[in-house]
């Protein structure tokens, strides 16, 4: 088992924008910036990025996204979608309708085209139809090797589908609520992988915000009893995104982990000097996505751990 990957899939966007749908509750998208070409700039961003990983020899199949649907996340495909070393793919229910729109058979096509095998297709999207929704490794946070299931409940995870996932993937659920400070009020974070990072040896968390104490003791005990060095991230921290990363490897075995600009300048020099103990750091500039979709590296790219 893997927990890492040297391919991801990529969307360049067509109609980058805020999506007012998402924004009821991820309040890491900022509707009050007007931002001229934003998907002149957010494609720019985008192709900026594509060719930092390419340079380091991380695969990067980079698939465009379709004009003919509203989809102005479809940046973001780890939401909707998660490949399995088995050959299996789960497909996931979404919150906000126009994203449902992003889950496209030629995605699935495109990976069989480079050489992998899909074999059996584990379908949730059904749950929709009750208002019930589990968004994909934004939502779940898989230990692959150790075989645990991290997720913060929210209202784009709910609990029962979590269990469903598990029971089919074979996955024991590590259950928890991580909160935000919303004017004043602790409101749920919309995504686990906003404040939670999985790498091979380390986990960067911000236990913060985990409210009960349980919860985190719960959560703490699980990585502790993996081997995970627990590497603490702040609350403000979090608002840059400073959980949202990933590590990858290339093919000759080198180790990245993936960040944003604005959440690499947020580290603390100390947090950096652990994390680049395990891997070099990747920290491209993606404002434009980041301010406007709510969403950072992390979400941009969808793992493959498909056979060949």
């Amino acid at each position: 088992m893997r927990q890492i990957t040297d391919t991801v899939f990529m969307i360049r966007p067509v109609q980058f924008r805020l999506n007012e749908q998402t924004a009821v509750n991820n309040y890491y998208q900022d509707d009050e910036v007007q931002v001229e070409n934003q998907n002149e700039k957010a494609q720019n961003e985008f192709d900026g990025f594509v060719a930092l990983l390419r340079s380091k020899g991380i695969t990067v199949i980079e698939i465009s996204d379709d004009p003919k649907h509203d989809t102005p996340d479809s940046i973001f495909p780890n939401n909707w979608i998660s490949t399995h070393e088995n050959g299996d793919i789960a497909l996931y229910p979404m919150f906000a309708e126009n994203r449902r729109l992003e889950r496209r058979p030629e995605v699935l096509n495109r990976l069989e085209e480079s050489g992998f095998t899909i074999q059996n297709v584990v379908d949730y999207t059904a749950a929709e139809e009750e208002d019930l929704f589990l968004e994909g490794t934004g939502s779940l946070l898989l230990d692959r090797v150790n075989r645990k299931a991290y997720c913060s409940i929210s209202p784009r995870a709910d609990e029962d589908l979590l269990i469903e996932f598990c029971e089919d993937f074979e996955y024991t659920p590590v259950i928890f609520t991580a909160y935000q400070s919303v004017d004043g009020k602790r409101l749920p974070i919309y995504h686990t992988n906003v404040m939670m990072a999985l790498g091979e040896n380390y986990c960067v968390i911000c236990l913060d915000c985990i409210d009960d104490k349980k919860e985190r003791k719960n959560v703490l005990k699980h990585l502790k009893e993996d081997g995970k060095e627990v590497i603490t991230i702040s609350e403000q921290q979090v608002e840059s995104f400073g959980g949202n990363m990933m590590q990858v490897h290339n093919a000759s075995g080198e180790r990245f982990l993936v960040m944003s600009d604005q959440a690499y300048s947020s580290l603390t020099e100390s947090q950096i000097t652990k994390l680049k103990s395990y891997n070099e750091i990747l920290h491209p500039s993606i404002e434009t996505i980041e301010t406007l979709g709510g969403g950072s590296v992390r979400c941009m790219m969808a793992e493959v751990f498909l056979p060949k």
